[in-house]
């Protein structure tokens, strides 16, 4: 079995937490500048995932943008931009999002097996759909995604995928974007849900860096020894 891949979780919030509101359009929390980190940060790694949420509600493209990072990429034997991957439990994904239909990179779903034929059915001719068992286990996906040759994965939300890697103490790094202002909205989506982190008042996790870009600051976090400056 491979080794699990570096696993790097990548979010912006508001000061008071949250990720979005709770009406659209959406909620954009960061700036050009880190637009094009971002960017920078996806074209080192091997598979960009998202939730399946994330899909219905944002419809990203989960692209490489710069023209010259894909050309660099490609002359290093990869595809233009990383695998794209998602996770459902119920399978209810069009294939005309942009997640599907935007770059020739590889998609992979992975699905509950309640709802893996269906959507195997529907998404057939866009990604390969993966029967993850009965409930998708976020350890069992990524070594998953590491016997694929996956070495690098990048977490991009939303709340309930973030909540479950970080929870189950699979990442490696946190990168949190913090932009200048408050939603002051409970009724909107916040950084993370309930639940029992390895990180807590008796285990603080390692600040890395602080990064002042723009209107907006990173904070990288180093959450296991694998951690890579």
């Amino acid at each position: 079995m491979a080794e699990r891949p570096y696993t790097l979780l990548s979010c912006s919030m508001s000061l008071d937490g949250y990720l979005d509101t709770a009406t659209a359009p959406r909620l954009l929390l960061s700036n050009d500048a880190d637009f094009d980190r971002v960017d920078d940060v996806r074209a080192s790694c091997d598979a960009l995932l998202v939730g399946a949420n994330t899909i219905r509600k944002d419809n990203p493209r989960l692209l490489v943008r710069s023209a010259e990072r894909r050309e660099q990429r490609v002359a290093s034997g990869l595809s233009p931009s990383p695998i794209k991957v998602t996770v459902t439990r119920r399978g209810l994904l069009d294939a005309a999002a942009s997640f599907f239909t935007f770059g020739p990179a590889d998609k992979i779903v992975y699905c509950a097996t309640a709802s893996a034929t269906e959507a195997a059915r529907r998404l057939e001719s866009v990604a390969s759909v993966v029967d993850a068992g009965e409930g998708v286990d976020m350890q069992w996906l990524i070594s998953d995604l590491g016997d694929r040759g996956v070495r690098r994965l990048m977490v991009e939300g939303g709340r309930t995928i973030l909540t479950q890697f970080l929870t189950a103490g699979l990442a490696d790094e946190l990168q949190l974007v913090v932009a200048p202002f408050f939603v002051g909205d409970s009724r909107g989506c916040r950084f993370v849900g309930d639940g029992q982190f390895p990180w807590n008042p008796g285990h603080r996790a390692t600040l890395a860096e602080t990064r002042q870009i723009g209107d907006v600051v990173l904070l990288r976090y180093a959450l296991s020894p694998r951690f890579a400056t």
